[in-house]
Parts: C-alpha cells; sequence; structure tokens
C-alpha cells in the first residue's frame, strides 16, 4: 500500500490511464520486465510468477500445507491498482451533483464486475494468448527487428496496436461468431466506467491474431506496453460526463465518439471502432458524431442480470441459427456474415430494420430491497477477496483446488444475478452457496482477516438461517396455493 500512496506512482498512474507516458519511461528490453500497467486487484508479473519483497506469500493455512514448502524463487507482484475505483468513485459522485441521479443502476454495476471477474479467469489455466502468440511469431518468423530503446519504434508500435485493435474490434461486430463473444460489452444498457469492465471471457481466443504482423518487426517488449495502454485509455471513455473535447474530437477516440459506438440508434450501429485513436474510422468510412440521443444496449436487450447468460446466451442462439438453415453456404453465413444477416440480405444486414427507438426506453432495472442491495454488496466483497487469494496462490495451488475455486465464484456471481433479477429459485441458489462458502472457510480454502473473523461467520450464519426460512416460506406458499 505505501507504493499506491507514493506521488511519482499515483501521478504516473494517472497519466498511464490516459495514454500520457514518454517513451524512455516505458521502454524495455525483455517482456519480463515489462510492468502490468492493467490490473483487477492483484495482477500478475509477465513472469507468471509471484513474491513481494522476497518472501513467501501468505496463503491459506489449509493452502500451504496441501502445497507443500515452497522453494525462493524470484517472484514479483505488482501491487493493486486503485485508479479504476477511484475514477468511478469520482464519476459516481460528479454525476449526483450534476443531475442529482446516479449514472448506473447497482445490479447493472454488479453485472458489469461479474464479467469483468469472469473475463480474467481463463488466465488460471493458461497464459496470455496475445503475449504468447505474439512471442512466438517473433521467435521464429520476424524479419526486421527494430531497436526495443528507439522512439520512433514506440511509436509505430503505437499506431500498430491502435490499426490492429481497429480491425479486432471492426471484425467482432461484422462477423458472428466474434461477436457472439464481443455483444457481452455491448449488453449495458447504462453507459459509465464500469461498463469499461463488462468483457467477455472468449473474445481473447479472436483477437490476438490481428496483432501478429506486427511481430515482423516489434520487439514483444514493445508490444506489450502498447498492448495495455490502449486498453487503459478506453476505460476513461465510458462516461456521459464529457460531452465534447474540441478539436481532440477529430483524432482521438474520445467519450462522444464512444457513446455513438455503444447505441443502438440505427445511425450509432456498426460505427466509431477505433481504440485509442478516431482516425481509423474517418480513413474507413466507418465514423459517425453524435447527434441524436443515444440509447444504449443491444440491439435486442437481454433483460437479465444473470452473468452466464450474459456471457454464453448468443452462442445458444448460434447453434440455433446454424441449424435452421439446410444448404451450407447460408450454415457458414450465420458464422462469418454480420448479426443482421439473413439470407438475401447484405453481408452485414439491413440497419432499416433495427428496431425503431424514440430515446424514452428505460433501462432494465429491476426492483428488489435495500436490505438485499447491501447484502449483495457485502458478500460481493468477500467474493472479491476470494478471486484476489486465488490469482495470488495460483501457481502453487493443486489444479483441482483452482477448479474447485473457480466453479465457486462463477457460482456465486450467478447467484447474486438471480438475487437481482429476484428469480423464486434465487432462495436456493444462495442458500447452497452459502454453504458452500461455509465448507471452503472450514477446511481453510477462504482467509478473512482475523479482526473480521468473528463478524464474518456471523454474517454468514444468519444468512444460512435467513434464505432457509425464505425457502421454507416459498413452500408454504406453494402448498397453500395447490391446497
Amino acid at each position: 500500500m505505501s507504493q499506491v500512496m507514493d506521488p511519482i506512482y499515483l501521478t504516473k498512474g494517472i497519466r498511464s490511464m490516459f495514454y500520457m507516458v514518454t517513451p524512455n519511461e516505458s521502454s524495455f528490453e525483455h517482456v519480463e520486465d515489462v510492468p502490468l500497467y492493467v490490473q483487477q486487484l492483484q495482477s500478475w508479473h509477465w513472469k507468471n510468477m509471484f513474491y513481494l519483497n522476497h518472501e513467501e506469500p501468505c496463503l491459506p493455512p489449509k493452502m500451504i500445507s496441501r502445497c507443500g514448502k515452497l522453494s525462493r524463487k524470484q517472484y514479483s507482484l505488482e501491487e493493486a491498482t486503485p485508479f479504476f475505483i477511484g475514477l468511478m468513485a469520482v464519476e459516481l459522485v460528479v454525476s449526483l451533483l450534476k443531475d442529482d441521479a446516479p449514472v448506473a443502476d447497482f445490479g447493472d454495476f454488479v453485472t458489469s464486475l461479474s464479467a469483468g471477474i469472469i473475463s480474467r479467469m481463463p488466465a488460471l489455466f493458461a497464459r496470455s494468448i496475445e503475449v504468447t502468440g505474439y512471442i512466438y511469431v517473433w521467435n521464429n518468423f520476424h524479419l526486421l527487428e527494430l531497436p526495443w530503446d528507439s522512439a520512433w519504434t514506440w511509436w509505430l508500435a503505437f499506431l500498430g496496436v491502435d490499426f490492429g485493435y481497429y480491425w479486432v474490434h471492426r471484425f467482432a461486430h461484422e462477423l458472428n461468431i466474434i461477436w457472439a463473444a464481443h455483444q457481452v460489452h455491448h449488453s449495458s444498457e447504462y453507459y459509465n466506467l464500469s461498463t469499461a469492465l463488462r468483457q467477455s471471457a472468449t473474445q481473447q481466443f479472436s483477437s490476438w491474431v490481428f496483432y501478429l504482423p506486427m511481430a515482423l518487426a516489434v520487439p514483444p517488449s514493445v508490444f506489450a506496453v502498447h498492448i495495455q495502454f490502449n486498453l487503459l485509455y478506453q476505460f476513461w471513455i465510458h462516461t456521459e460526463l464529457i460531452r465534447d473535447m474540441g478539436p481532440l474530437e477529430w483524432v482521438l477516440n474520445t467519450p462522444s465518439h464512444h457513446r455513438v459506438h455503444h447505441g443502438r440508434n440505427e445511425y450509432c450501429i456498426d460505427k466509431n471502432y477505433g481504440g485509442a485513436l478516431i482516425i481509423w474510422d474517418r480513413l474507413f468510412g466507418t465514423f459517425a458524431l453524435e447527434s441524436h440521443k443515444v440509447v444504449y444496449g443491444l440491439v435486442n436487450p437481454i433483460n437479465t442480470f444473470e452473468i452466464i447468460y450474459v456471457q454464453f446466451h448468443y452462442y445458444k442462439y448460434l447453434w440455433k441459427s446454424f441449424n435452421r438453415y439446410t444448404t451450407i453456404f447460408n450454415k457458414l453465413g450465420v458464422l462469418w456474415k454480420g448479426p443482421s444477416w439473413k439470407p438475401g440480405k447484405p453481408r452485414l444486414g439491413d440497419h432499416s430494420e433495427v428496431p425503431e427507438v424514440t430515446g424514452e426506453e428505460l433501462p432494465y432495472s429491476p426492483s428488489w430491497p435495500l436490505a438485499l442491495q447491501v447484502y449483495v454488496c457485502l458478500h460481493g466483497l468477500m467474493l472479491l477477496g476470494c478471486y484476489q487469494d486465488l490469482f495470488q496462490s495460483q501457481l502453487v495451488l493443486p489444479q483441482l483446488t483452482v477448479l474447485m475455486m473457480t466453479g465457486y465464484i462463477l457460482y456465486s456471481l450467478t447467484s447474486f444475478g438471480f438475487i437481482i433479477d429476484q428469480r423464486p429459485t434465487a432462495s436456493m441458489w444462495e442458500l447452497l452457496r452459502c454453504i458452500m462458502m461455509v465448507m471452503l472457510l472450514r477446511y481453510g480454502y477462504m482467509t478473512v482477516p482475523g479482526p473480521l473473523a468473528g463478524l464474518i461467520e456471523a454474517s454468514v450464519s444468519l444468512s444460512l438461517l435467513y434464505w432457509g426460512l425464505q425457502i421454507v416460506s416459498q413452500l408454504v406458499s406453494v402448498e397453500k396455493k395447490t391446497a
């Protein structure tokens, strides 16, 4: 935490969020020396190793006994970054002062955060495909080795990564098979900084291909810097508070341009794909200015906060559409043409058939008691602690333990979605989740700070009692109706 409070660290972190860094301070000879600028709670160094201040990590006692004695190696763990949380807090306060209304719905915020957590889960079982694939191509096929410490190489990589991202993003909207992953990011009917966290668990398996041409000349260490800065830049443009940025609107991707991209108005569809720059959209004819009020979300809203459905429902739709057609050309069209495509229509479909929006549409926002909102908030914080511990200790845990804890986290996020949606089955799901939590605490797979141990145990016990009574009440109600 001392590093977080360091003014130099804070200043550099804030500048990193806006790509305001110099080549001198962000050039590294080896890819393993590149810091993790993008962080969600605790993240891993490129070396995929950890140890802080050359000390052994703090793991749950039972986990240590199962892992055995750890050998001391050169591990390095980056500190957690507060900048995402800080900017979201600022956005919330400013919106309340300005409009006397929050910029987000709590259920929508929880869903966006849940999507961000799930999008990181594949990293527990495999290394970053983007960096690993890039290094493989560099090691085996590079034609030219640009100097890693040259400002020219740095700026070339800046343009190359942003150009690659434009095509990653455009293909994610124009190929249905990739849109199945990317639609997660567009599923929110709100537009705020938390929306930036709503990421897909599967899109990373296709996006890495678009950056491989750079590996013919640009060193992996330079690429590893810019792929992070490009993503960081896109966080702050997810806001409605910044309306116009003057002349910068001609060159940079701004909140105004990206609001258009997230709109489901007809004039917004398939527009403004840029990452840090908007020049690619202007060059390739995919640019649109913000004009009418933007209505956010998918063309056909999904109306649920159940995170597994949010992540994977479109794959089910694809499968049904694929089986609906009989000819191979139509079947392939379902996968490799646009989301709106139908036989006899243009490759990207007919945008005039997009459901008309009036600007009066209300986002999906089920009514649920304040007490349950507080409950989800508190249990969500405990789950974040579990998530943090899992990423800290993944390298020394048996794969079966990692798989078990991953399953618990996914189950918990699903249960929270059921509570927010106010589904009848939420009580049963949450009762089972609380039982799982008791077992994990009992056998040392979850840890809590010493001073809070008693409080957390009491809260879990009360939760078990509450959800048990809820189930009994539902059964009595059903029996009365049946009688």
